[in-house]
């Protein structure tokens, strides 16, 4: 069942989430950067400078590492750091999130965040698939980068492997039914039979919960929707509610606004069902960090409209790399005349150290991007978690 389904908790539920989360937050040791001051205002300053440093350094990127492996690493990195500094504010002044309006708003924030959750699946099965492509191109390597001459057989291999990329890579671009199909939740690791399904740590702290939140996507499921789903209703807050909340608006605004350009980007890099990229942030230039959230945005935007990547399956560096060197292979193994003369061989060699040089990339960044996915979804199902055992469900801690 989508995450999107616990929209149906009553209202009273939803209003009371916001001091859940709250009052259960003491149980949790709070890691977080020390912030300068004693005050709220100093607080809040030093998290809104503290989100504006790390969009400045994530907008300093060059454009050929802009939804790299590392940089996406990198931005969930600031997601994270930010998401425990806000934590830590809320635990701080929890006297004042206990009153309207802003009991509201910490409420609103936890239940769009739990709509990310499904985007945390899709983006692990985009991995999966991503994965599937570098086993081809490793076929490619091995056929071609382990032979002393290099003859029609090894060539024959090599090409198979590389339709078989072609295919694979314009099948996604048209549908993500398949990977849908098999989509699992960050709760069952990949190939795990039943008995270690249900002895994973992460079933017994939570899963009685988070069955019905995000277990996996169906065939209908829509990225584009998901992502509307997540932004909808998300606006600067008011002067009155700035006043009413003493300031505390202005980081769930914060918050509200990174996750959706997290989901945004994710969603932008990696193959995942009916992928879309119209998504619009209203953020008023007074918040320090909108300039580079907005530059990073148009940046992605305009990638996504070049020729080259317009029809891609996802925007990541490294499936453009995949794309290039599979393309540049294919027009040469079409090329080539048996024996292959010394020149062409050389040319042979050099495409072959630049599929090397993918899937060393894909080797050393898969897995800790697929780590940090999963921490970002693990978060919030802690926070939904907590929130639902002090409202009086079962205790996810006592089993």
């Amino acid at each position: 069942m989508p995450a999107t389904d616990y929209q149906g908790s009553s209202p009273s539920s939803l209003a009371h989430f916001g001091r859940s989360i709250l009052s259960s937050l003491g149980r949790d040791q709070v890691h977080s950067i020390p912030m300068e001051g004693s005050g709220l205002e100093a607080d809040l300053e030093t998290f809104q400078q503290h989100v504006t440093d790390r969009f400045l350094e994530l907008s300093s990127a060059p454009q050929d590492d802009l939804l790299s492996l590392s940089w996406i690493g990198k931005l969930l990195d600031c997601f994270l750091c930010c998401q425990e500094e806000f934590r830590a504010i809320l635990l701080t002044h929890r006297s004042l999130v206990f009153r309207p309006p802003l009991d509201r708003m910490v409420s609103d924030f936890f239940e769009r965040s739990v709509k990310a959750l499904d985007v945390c699946n899709a983006i692990r099965d985009g991995i999966e698939q991503i994965r599937q492509w570098q086993k081809l191109l490793e076929i490619v390597l091995y056929a071609l980068g382990h032979q002393r001459s290099i003859g029609e057989g090894q060539f024959r291999r090599a090409k198979k492997a590389l339709t078989d990329l072609a295919i694979g890579m314009l099948d996604d671009k048209d549908s993500n039914a398949s990977v849908a199909h098999r989509n699992r939740s960050f709760g069952r690791s990949s190939g795990s039979n039943s008995k270690d399904h249900h002895s994973n740590n992460f079933h017994h702290r939570s899963l009685g919960h988070i069955r019905s939140l995000s277990w996996s996507v169906s065939r209908t499921w829509s990225a584009a929707k998901q992502l509307q789903s997540i932004g909808n209703n998300i606006s600067p807050p008011k002067a009155n509610d700035i006043v009413a909340s003493n300031g505390l608006a202005m980081p769930v605004f914060t918050m509200n606004s990174m996750l959706l350009f997290v989901m945004w980007a994710l969603v932008a890099a990696i193959p995942c069902q009916d992928r879309g990229l119209h998504v619009h942030f209203t953020i008023p230039r007074n918040f320090s960090w909108a300039a580079p959230l907005l530059s990073l945005h148009e940046r992605i935007t305009e990638e996504s409209r070049k020729r080259e990547r317009k029809n891609s399956c996802g925007l990541l560096q490294e499936i453009y790399q995949i794309e290039k060197c599979a393309r540049v292979m294919n027009e040469l193994a079409d090329s080539v005349l048996f024996p292959l003369s010394e020149e062409k061989e050389g040319e042979v060699r050099q495409r072959v150290q630049e599929i090397s040089q993918v899937c060393d990339a894909l080797k050393d960044g898969l897995d800790p991007f697929e780590r940090q996915v999963r921490v970002v979804f693990h978060r919030i199902v802690r926070g939904r978690t907590e929130g639902l055992d002090s409202l009086g469900g079962r205790s996810s801690y006592s089993e």
